[in-house]
């Protein structure tokens, strides 16, 4: 191959590959976030996975009476599906950032986006997990609520019925905002950082 050809392949090459130094600096600047994102997503997976294992021990730490105990348990193993379902993707997310080396645009690009989109996947893992998590509270301010001498459920007051829907109400809003934040706050601020990078790439 003469000096012609070699010439000839190199104009051939797709531009968006041929990365110019000052570019290069810019695309390796994403990498701080980038590795943010990763470490916040390994203390989650690690939360997480403790989290779990520990409501494992809810009905004895709280002194459930017998007659709870299996129908708690039956629902917690449906729980445990749910969270070992997305806190397996997300593991699988988690190892795919640790092998990405931003050296292109196109890398940036896939990186930035299956961030975002692995945002909304932990944004629906709340989600799946609020009605569990409702069922729980029920079961505990029920449980609560027997311990009172002779309670019966017909006994019910409608002031205590308005206080267990508020609470309920209360809890699901404020989980949904928690979420939003949690997510926003440990990866979102990040995100939006790689964003900028791609932006400023645009722009030359």
């Amino acid at each position: 191959m003469d000096f012609n050809d070699i010439q000839n392949a190199w104009n051939n090459e797709k531009n968006e590959n041929v990365v110019l130094p000052d570019n290069l600096e810019k695309i390796n600047s994403a990498n701080t976030p980038l590795d943010k994102i990763r470490k916040n997503l390994k203390n989650e997976l690690i939360m997480q996975t403790v989290a779990v294992l520990l409501m494992a021990f809810t009905p004895y730490a709280y002194a459930f009476p017998e007659k709870w105990i299996a129908p708690f348990y039956l629902m917690f193993s449906i729980f445990v599906a749910v969270c070992v379902y997305y806190l397996v993707k997300l593991y699988i997310f988690y190892k795919r950032l640790n092998k990405i080396t931003l050296k292109t645009k196109d890398s940036l690009y896939e990186t930035y986006f299956d961030v975002k989109l692995n945002m909304e996947l932990y944004k629906t893992f709340g989600f799946a997990l609020t009605p569990f998590i409702v069922l729980f509270l029920i079961g505990f301010l029920y449980n609560e609520f027997s311990k009172a001498p002779n309670f019966q459920l017909t006994e019910f007051t409608n002031s205590q019925l308005i206080s267990v829907f508020a609470v309920v109400t209360f809890s699901i809003l404020f989980m949904g905002l928690a979420l939003e934040w949690w997510v926003q706050y440990f990866y979102g601020k990040y995100a939006k950082e790689i964003r900028k990078v791609i932006d400023e790439l645009k722009e030359e």
